[in-house]
């Protein structure tokens, strides 16, 4: 019924103003001295001209449109609407004029043309900034004042967002940008009201109870910077999500969410040669072992946007296999999805995966890595990171696989715990592997994911949210961090790139204090450390080394055509005695901890030896 009541009011205007163009164009065109002929030709046409134009605004869509909202396009359809109906009109007119009698003179109806234009989009446009200030004042007076940071595109996104919100939850007052030019214009009608250091001020000066940080292609840096800014001043701090987040390029109001630590140590959004690695993942049977992992759903979320023909979801734990399915069967309908749940130490039960499938493309990400844990089950160790390797690149030699990687860590380099250790030998199996078989076979090694499981991060959020304490194993402790999404991203990337016995290693920026990251994530809590949130060193545990890296120190490095890419160049590996490592696990039973360093030193002569003077024979 209130449709219906609007068309009419909007009808009953629209007829009241092309009168008025009309009347107005006569009186323009013979100088406010209308001839009294051309009036009566008005009067006896004017209901028909009147028809005509409202007949018009309807075929145009003008009576179905919601004004409130309006913009360019309906801009075009009132144009479109008033150029009909002068057509339409001078046609009647010159037929009219047959009759004998006095028609409009054509300058008329061009004058008209424009007075309608104005008259009959000015109305719509005051409709539409009438409706809009009434939202503006009703939401002022019941919403959140908002201030947003960065008046680029991001921002006007997420302003024009905020505007077009029926929720009334958040105002938006205007923006903060460091570009000098910006200051002082004006965006959706909102003011860029200073700099990141006026922050505090505007918080003041315009209640602002919510800032939002609308810079998703900035470094971490940046972001760190304006979050030290923000934090005094009370104001709920939120973010808009990262670039390679924003997938399809479009900003809801539920992506916009609070700063996470990812955002305080990201960096710039990685970019990938897409047409690379559409070349061979598109079409292609791709295979993810450890598929319902952090890294390992992940890459499956990013390979599916490739077209692949095949995805093979591999793992042990069926309830992770089934998230991910099902996951992906939602976003990717098209998409043939092979859940396999199977364990990778089992050679028979993979090599029958490998020759039912056929995979062209395997990305081996199943692993243990929780590190201390390994400590105290080096043998389970062994067989999944090294024998599961094995048996994994062993079906995609059988099976001519053209591409085959192997997902390392940088706790592979100098190793001192077991997890570290067995995952430098999967890299020599790999190597190995690529010297003798026509399977690209190549590595990816980089550091600790934010977010993963077991990560430092989820245990810092459950700690803070218990109220504290958070516990940090050593002040000097550091660590290499990346995101999940980017580190998927390069590992794609780095597949694209191989030719056969490489090991990649990526680009990790600088190590974080872990120390640092603690007390970041409680102030982003709204917490200070020591104070409502205590900090305890619990002293390093076993396996780990207060510092990671990502080469050793006989290892070189060469750069690729990826400015985040770079490959090692590790040294050789002795075939002979990998061969015996290998025999000695596939043939062990069960490996006490004293046995498994041992057989491990034969491989890494320098592992643990200041802890065990003697090598143990195993075999």
């Amino acid at each position: 019924m209130a449709r219906y009541r609007r068309m009419f009011i909007f009808i009953v205007v629209d007829a009241v103003l092309v009168n008025m163009a009309l009347l107005l164009a006569l009186w323009l065109r013979f100088d406010g001295n209308i001839p009294a002929q051309y009036y009566a030709s008005y009067r006896s046409m004017a209901l028909l001209f009147t028809l005509v134009w409202l007949i018009s605004f309807y075929a145009f869509g003008l009576y179905a449109r919601m004004w409130q909202y309006a913009s360019v396009s309906d801009l075009l359809s009132i144009v479109g609407a008033v150029t009909a109906g002068v057509f339409v009109n001078i046609s009647l007119a010159y037929f009219y004029m047959e009759g004998g009698k006095f028609p409009l003179p054509r300058t008329v109806f061009i004058i008209a043309w424009l007075l309608n234009v104005v008259l009959i989009g000015g109305f719509r446009f005051s409709w539409r900034l009438f409706l809009n200030r009434e939202i503006h004042f009703g939401r002022l007076r019941a919403g959140r004042p908002v201030l947003i940071v960065g008046a680029g595109e991001a921002g006007a996104a997420v302003a024009r967002e905020l505007n077009n919100q029926n929720n009334h939850h958040h105002v938006p007052v205007g923006f903060v940008d460091d570009d000098p030019a910006k200051q002082k214009m004006q965006l959706f009608g909102l003011p860029v009201l200073g700099m990141r250091e006026d922050i505090p001020r505007l918080v003041d000066r315009y209640a602002i109870e919510e800032i939002i940080i609308a810079m998703p292609s900035v470094p971490g840096r940046v972001i760190r910077e304006i979050v030290e800014i923000c934090r005094p001043t009370g104001a709920k701090l939120r973010i808009l999500p990262g670039i390679y987040e924003l997938i399809d390029g479009k900003v809801t109001v539920s992506q916009i969410r609070n700063v996470e630590v990812e955002d305080l140590l990201g960096r710039e959004p990685v970019k990938v040669n897409l047409e690379e690695i559409a070349g061979y993942l598109e079409d292609r049977t791709v295979l993810v072992t450890g598929a319902g992992g952090s890294i390992g759903s992940e890459l499956c979320r990013q390979i599916a946007q490739f077209n692949p023909r095949k995805l093979i979801l591999l793992g042990h734990g069926e309830n992770s296999i089934f998230e991910i399915h099902r996951e992906l069967s939602q976003g990717y309908p098209e998409l043939e999805l092979a859940p396999a749940i199977v364990d990778v130490r089992d050679a028979a039960s993979i090599n029958r995966l490998f020759v039912v499938h056929r995979p062209h493309v395997v990305f081996h990400a199943a692993a243990h890595k929780h590190v201390p844990l390994m400590e105290e089950n080096a043998f389970e160790a062994l067989k999944n990171n090294v024998w599961g390797t094995f048996n994994v690149a062993r079906a995609a030699h059988d099976c001519n696989v053209r591409t085959f990687v192997l997902i390392s860590t940088d706790k592979a380099v100098n190793p001192v715990s077991i997890m570290g250790a067995t995952k430098r030998v999967a890299e020599m199996v790999v190597q190995e592997m690529a010297l003798k078989s026509k399977t690209c076979f190549a590595a990816v090694r980089f550091g600790n994911v934010l977010g993963s499981r077991g990560s430092v991060v989820p245990i810092f959020k459950k700690q803070i949210a218990s109220g504290g304490p958070v516990t940090v194993t050593h002040p000097e402790m550091t660590r290499y961090f990346m995101t999940i999404p980017e580190a998927v991203q390069l590992i794609i990337q780095a597949g694209a790139m191989a030719r056969g016995g490489e090991i990649f290693v990526l680009d990790m920026g600088e190590p974080v204090k872990i120390v640092e990251l603690a007390e970041t994530m409680i102030r982003l809590s709204g917490f200070e450390p020591g104070e409502d949130i205590e900090i305890v060193f619990t002293g390093v545990r076993p396996g780990e080394k207060l510092s990671e890296e990502l080469l050793t120190s006989a290892e070189k490095v060469n750069s690729t055509r990826h400015e985040r890419i770079f490959i090692a160049r590790p040294e050789p590996v002795d075939s002979a005695k990998l061969n015996h490592f290998l025999s000695v696990l596939g043939n062990a039973g069960w490996l006490s901890e004293e046995e498994a360093v041992a057989l491990l030193q034969g491989l890494i002569p320098n592992f643990r030896k200041e802890k065990w003077n003697k090598v143990a024979q195993v075999g």
